[in-house]
């Protein structure tokens, strides 16, 4: 197996300080953003790699990273940042179970704040394509009004997106996708 890659845990994010290591790790599948630039359009940068607590779990589990923290470079657990992240993350079990399955699926998954969702997802990565969904995870028993529903069409239409609820059942472990399509009148 090739050798894991070095981050530190720093308040809620994980770094990866040497820009060879974070550039080699960002094209393993989009993992983090360079400090300082928002869309890369290189693979290769010059300089840290700043990965969110959601991702660095998933890396974590998949063997993919370490994290240490402090200046003794104490290791951090994967259930030491499974409970920072769940203090971070509202519903955070939820989303970790939805962010799995999409990346699970080799699609890219990145925060989707500025959509005012839970994720973007690519096909095939930031700079490369536009995001075509944006997923919003709901619990199963969530009411939703057509209004939200409304309102996050009208949004997902105007940045050209398609819609997504993603409604895990972490009891069962099955996701449930409803995508919706808009039709012109």
């Amino acid at each position: 197996m090739p050798e894991k890659f070095e981050t530190e845990f720093i308040e809620n994010f994980l770094v990866v300080w040497d820009p060879a290591k974070g550039s080699e790790l960002y094209k393993l599948g989009y993992y983090g953003k360079p400090m300082g630039i928002p869309k890369p359009k290189a693979e290769d940068f010059s300089v840290p790699l700043i990965l969110d607590l959601m991702e660095g779990l998933y890396l974590v589990e998949k063997g993919i990273i370490t994290v240490t923290e402090g200046p003794e470079n104490t290791k951090v657990s994967f259930s030491k940042l499974r409970r920072r992240a769940k203090k971070l993350y509202e519903e955070f079990d939820l989303k970790y179970a939805v962010y799995q399955d999409l990346r699970n699926q080799e699609l890219i998954v990145t925060p989707g704040i500025k959509y005012g969702c839970d994720f973007a997802v690519y096909k095939h990565g930031p700079g490369v394509d536009h995001a075509p969904y944006m997923v919003s995870v709901k619990k199963t028993k969530d009411e939703i009004t057509a209004t939200e529903i409304v309102k996050a069409g009208r949004l997902a239409t105007t940045v050209r997106k398609r819609f997504i609820l993603a409604m895990p059942d972490i009891e069962t472990e099955k996701i449930r996708y409803l995508i919706f399509k808009w039709f012109k009148a």
